[in-house]
């Protein structure tokens, strides 16, 4: 490669990363919480029981339900892990690594929806229990994007960036291996669980940048 074209492309990139260290995300803690297929849903909560909607969250088309579960491992239980609907093909518990060591069970860090091989644990509803023998994670904390906001970015989903984080009070935090997820579906937001938000001191609604 020539000096000119190496410099361009070195003033290109220096661009790319300014203009990304600038833009705005709005942080989403994530709770505890659990996805369920219909069929585990009716045996925790009964045959002729639906979701209940409490409140829509900010990725379209999920919402918070009425409905809670406990999560049981081996040295105990994690109580009123919030049903986030609607129903799933795969059973999914998301926990943060407190709850895990809490109740006995080591969970591995995954992307949403990648559950094969994860962790078991019984669930227990008000009208039954299930035993999972997979589905139990700690979400891999990940960036979603529109496909315009991405472009402008030039981010591509799949991608790992680093993400800044705190108001610079003694908690500011740079967050490794932030996974980028881009969809038509998606509304922009960094996800981190509480775990992660309390090291940081951060909470939902407050900003960050890609670093």
């Amino acid at each position: 490669m020539s000096a000119p074209a190496l410099a361009e492309g070195l003033a290109a990139e220096i661009e790319k990363r300014l203009r990304r260290s600038k833009f705005d995300i709005p942080v989403g803690v994530s709770n505890r919480h659990c996805h369920l297929t219909q069929e585990h849903f009716k045996i925790l909560f009964g045959r002729a029981a639906e979701p209940k909607k409490v409140k829509n969250i900010k990725q379209p088309g999920f919402w918070a339900a009425e409905e809670s579960i406990s999560v049981k491992g081996p040295k105990g239980t994690i109580s009123k892990v919030r049903l986030v609907a609607p129903y799933r093909s795969h059973t999914q518990i998301e926990i943060a690594v407190t709850d895990a060591i809490g109740i006995g069970i080591i969970p591995p860090v995954r992307e949403s929806g990648d559950i094969k091989g994860s962790a078991g644990a019984v669930l227990v509803g008000p009208a039954g229990e299930v035993t999972i023998k997979e589905g139990v994670v700690i979400a891999q904390r990940h960036l979603h994007f529109s496909p315009a906001e991405a472009k402008s970015l030039g981010v591509a989903s799949g991608e790992i960036v680093r993400v800044r984080a705190g108001n610079g009070k003694g908690r500011s935090t740079v967050f490794e291996d932030v996974v980028v997820r881009v969809s038509a579906n998606y509304s922009l937001e960094f996800h981190v669980d509480t775990d992660e938000a309390n090291a940081a001191g951060i909470k939902t609604g407050d900003i960050v940048h890609i670093a």
